[in-house]
């Protein structure tokens, strides 16, 4: 486990139990040995904190890779904090650039660690669970690796869009860790990724109980639209 997330873990993360007090179930589904992605809903910014809080073992989560070019000392600080943390540069531009997230996730896994990701790729605007998209499946069959659903609950409402801190008390918070879904053997064709995927949702949606809009979440900022066509 890299120094500073361990440090993270003796300081952050019972300062993050106390004062959030989130319920934790599953957590026998998390193995003590060998990679795994995480995969759950994403409602907050608060969810990452609160997952890595709960997890015994190191996260790996993604970062946009303008958070390692920035400059000056804020650059600087920066930089030390996601590397120190063993966070995963990715690209937003998609493509190639966007596949080197995917190059850096898999010997990560393949070496035994943990990754987190948000199938929907964005938070939710209003609390609803959106299509997932298929990286995961598709990460999950090239590293060989089991994904686990996580469903969160209340994180909106602790920590709404805007609000700079968590907010105690807000809420009841809960965190649930579903089964292990074993991918291996299954298709990487995009039809197969679609069903995997769609299983993958399912299984989060079972865990939150939250309504399930079958397209994918709107970019931030955008409200939702009805009757807006699925992507593909």
């Amino acid at each position: 486990m890299p120094l500073l997330y361990t440090i993270g873990k003796l300081t952050v993360a019972p300062t993050m139990r106390l004062a959030l007090r989130p319920t934790v179930e599953g957590l026998e589904h998390i193995p003590e040995t060998g990679g795994a992605i995480f995969a759950g809903n994403h409602l907050s910014v608060a969810d990452e904190l609160l997952l890595g809080t709960v997890v015994p073992r190191h996260l790996a989560f993604w970062a946009k890779s303008e958070y390692y070019k920035g400059t000056g000392i804020k650059g600087a600080i920066q930089r030390f904090v996601l590397e120190g943390l063993g966070a995963i540069p990715v690209e937003r531009a998609g493509g190639r650039a966007a596949l080197s997230a995917f190059d850096a996730a898999i010997p990560a896994l393949r070496g035994g660690d943990l990754v987190a990701i948000y199938p929907e790729g964005t938070r939710s605007p209003d609390g609803r669970l959106y299509r997932g998209r298929t990286g995961t499946a598709r990460l999950a069959l090239a590293a060989g690796v089991p994904v686990i659903p996580v469903g969160m609950i209340g994180t909106d409402k602790a920590q709404p869009i805007g609000a700079r801190m968590p907010r105690p008390g807000r809420a009841k918070i809960i965190v649930r860790f579903g089964k292990p879904l074993d991918f291996t053997g299954r298709s990487d064709d995009r039809t197969s990724l679609r069903q995997m995927t769609d299983e993958l949702m399912s299984e989060i949606q079972k865990l939150t109980g939250q309504e399930y809009v079958p397209r994918y979440a709107p970019p931030r900022g955008h409200p939702p639209v009805a009757g807006e066509p699925d992507g593909a």
